[in-house]
């Protein structure tokens, strides 16, 4: 039963993010049981070789906050070296041949894997720490999104460090470099990859009018060079205003104003 229900929150959690990437809705709180899903064994299906995705669109896409199940995912920076310990699982038969979150086709026979915040294409090493053995992925697909998993594997790298029949591995991922290559330049390995923009969220209201007193409050008070915006959008099937504050160069900029200014409510948000 608890295969079941992973498989059906990927499928769920792919479709979500797919259709983030194709413009085909507009609200961050979409209505699911609309589609009728379904499993069925894919394994036969061939998936002929295509090109990597790698363009700005696309990461754009996938690099913004997102939701499944309630819950709010924020895809992040990451560089070369970082690290993460953590429960590994993997995905195979039912999704072979449907679309991975960057739009690309999900090969169940390729090394590539989902995670639920790195970029798209980020290389990565995987040690099961269960048995000494490690693989090298490709991260082309959002999740898992079951309990405290930290990486969805394909079944090829599942094979490669020997976690199929178990299901789940205890592992340890470490970033080799971005865009579908493994780190080798200096300039390569001091790469940080980003999402571009940064906001703190110090506000969400139901009504505009709350969210527009926020707004000129923050206004009054904020040094040169950052601004403050009211982010319209849908929360629960209803529209909600959030007031995100602007101008952020880096991650480490927006945490650091919102510790100076004692905003220990507030949300990072990164585009």
């Amino acid at each position: 039963m608890l295969l079941r229900i992973d498989n059906l929150i990927r499928l769920v959690s792919t479709l979500f993010v797919v259709f983030l990437f194709t413009g085909c809705f507009s609200s961050s709180s979409y209505n699911y049981s609309n589609y009728n899903i379904f499993k069925r064994d894919r394994s036969s299906i061939h998936v002929p070789d295509q090109k990597i995705k790698n363009s700005e669109a696309m990461h754009r896409a996938t690099m913004r906050p997102y939701q499944v199940f309630g819950k709010w995912y924020y895809p992040t920076l990451a560089k070369v070296g970082d690290t993460q310990v953590g429960i590994s699982s993997w995905y195979g038969p039912n999704f072979h041949a449907k679309p991975t979150s960057n739009g690309e086709i999900y090969n169940m026979y390729k090394a590539t894997a989902a995670h639920k915040t790195l970029p798209m294409n980020t290389m990565l090493r995987v040690e099961n720490l269960e048995n000494g053995k490690s693989t090298i992925v490709r991260v082309n697909d959002r999740g898992p999104f079951v309990g405290t998993r930290i990486i969805d594997l394909s079944n090829k790298a599942a094979r490669d460090i020997d976690m199929v029949g178990k299901g789940t591995a205890q592992v340890k991922i470490t970033v080799l470099g971005f865009h579908a290559k493994i780190a080798q330049t200096k300039e390569e390995k001091e790469e940080v990859a980003s999402v571009g923009k940064y906001f703190l969220q110090v506000g969400a209201f139901s009504k505009y009018e709350g969210a527009k007193i926020t707004q000129n409050k923050f206004k009054m008070i904020l040094e040169d060079g950052y601004d403050v915006i009211i982010k319209k959008g849908i929360f629960n099937n209803k529209d909600i205003n959030r007031v995100w504050i602007s101008g952020f160069r880096s991650e480490e900029e927006v945490k650091d104003f919102k510790e100076k200014n004692s905003l220990t409510g507030a949300m990072i948000i990164a585009e």
